[in-house]
């Protein structure tokens, strides 16, 4: 069975995103250096939209505002790894300056044409194609 992990493609409008914020890891040694969407693992008895609000709020000091999901392919999430699934949420920050606080060395928020500027996660990377595709179809 999988374990599910929540992942936040935070911008800085929901309704027409022109930034996208990526965040490099520096833990584990496996994954530093490559950059993800923020989040974390759902607790056990916990939703996914409340695992999200904590693990944001751990990791980059932040409140957000949960826009849509963003469905993957296997049961709604995304493969990460061979145990995990991971279910990924637009978000906007309500309040908070975002910081890498835990897990991470640095934060950028990317323009939607830069999107693929920095080295992202491989199981994140098919996420990424899906937003850029998705964001260039409604710019055009």
């Amino acid at each position: 069975m999988n374990r599910h992990v929540v992942g936040a493609a935070i911008v800085d409008d929901l309704a027409a995103p022109t930034l996208l914020l990526a965040a490099r890891r520096s833990a584990p040694a496996a994954l530093a250096g490559g950059w993800e969407f923020p989040g974390g693992k759902v607790d056990e008895g916990e939703s996914h939209e409340v695992a999200m609000h904590r693990e944001l709020l751990e990791e980059l000091g932040v409140h957000v505002h949960l826009g849509d999901d963003v469905p993957g392919p296997e049961d709604g999430g995304w493969p990460l790894g061979e145990n995990y699934l991971m279910f990924v949420f637009l978000a906007v920050i309500t309040s908070g300056v975002p910081a890498p606080l835990e897990d991470h060395d640095e934060l950028r928020w990317l323009p939607l044409d830069d999107l693929f500027d920095v080295g992202w996660l491989r199981d994140d990377l098919p996420i990424v194609h899906l937003l850029h595709s998705r964001w260039s179809r409604a710019g055009s």
